[in-house]
């Protein structure tokens, strides 16, 4: 049976990545993003890769309307979604005070509200299932003291422990994703070019092996994935170091 993969934030980035390895295995693929031009050319990259499949999605999650449209997708049974990523997203600057507040909403919006309405509209179908998949795109920053992006990506990892905690008896994955800073255009979309960043090499990981990893934790039922051995020891130094220290640390690139 072909299995129906639907992703946020499909256009570029990890969502893009998460669209290409998801096709060699032959699902049939959800793409939601604002930018319909960029997904149509996806699109036929993906459908020459083996995709079982495409549909395109054209919606801006940051309005109602574009939510609503996702999540009337994610209920249809018409093919059912077995598998759900919530990859969009994006990052402000870190200092808080100067940062428009209207702009910080929405930035939670996307970050906590957003995956909250799709995972509930996709859980039912999924339980009445006993199968699902539900990946939420999160950061290694989770455990770090960085602002708001911090704030909403701990958000994600705290609830996709307990929902994995809650759901995995009844056959449903749930997972938080934490990269560190992986190579996309997600630095690009912020104004910065590239080694701007302001990180050393050695820290940077390339978004297949992020993509390949937490997919395989996924499989594996882990409610939190930390890709790569570096990033492991950095999450698991930074939930017991002092919290002066790693706000200090963490105020180091964007």
């Amino acid at each position: 049976m072909t299995m129906t993969s639907l992703i946020t934030g499909a256009s570029s980035g990890l969502g893009a990545e998460y669209a290409r390895q998801l096709a060699r295995r032959g699902d049939r693929l959800v793409l939601v993003a604002r930018d319909t031009a960029r997904l149509e050319e996806l699109a036929s990259e993906l459908e020459r890769s083996g995709a079982g499949g495409v549909e395109i999605l054209g919606a801006d999650l940051s309005s109602p309307g574009g939510i609503a449209a996702v999540v009337g997708r994610l209920r249809d049974p018409a093919p059912p979604v077995h598998t759900l990523i919530n990859s969009a997203g994006f990052g402000l600057p870190l200092a808080f005070e100067n940062n428009d507040i209207e702009d910080e909403a929405r930035h939670l919006r996307l970050h906590v509200e957003v995956p909250m309405r799709l995972m509930h509209a996709v859980l039912p179908g999924m339980l009445e299932r006993r199968s699902g998949t539900i990946l939420n795109i999160a950061s290694a920053s989770a455990v770090m003291p960085r602002s708001t992006y911090a704030a909403v990506k701990s958000w994600q990892v705290m609830f996709s422990r307990w929902a994995g905690s809650q759901y995995r008896s009844r056959g449903v994955t749930v997972t938080a994703v934490c990269p560190g800073y992986t190579h996309t255009d997600f630095h690009a979309r912020l104004g910065l070019a590239k080694g701007e960043e302001g990180i050393p090499d050695w820290l940077w990981l390339e978004a297949s092996r992020v993509v390949e990893e937490s997919l395989r934790d996924a499989a594996r039922g882990k409610s939190v994935s930390v890709p790569s051995k570096r990033y492991k020891a950095i999450y698991t130094a930074a939930r017991l170091a002092p919290t002066g220290l790693m706000a200090r640390l963490a105020a180091r690139g964007r």
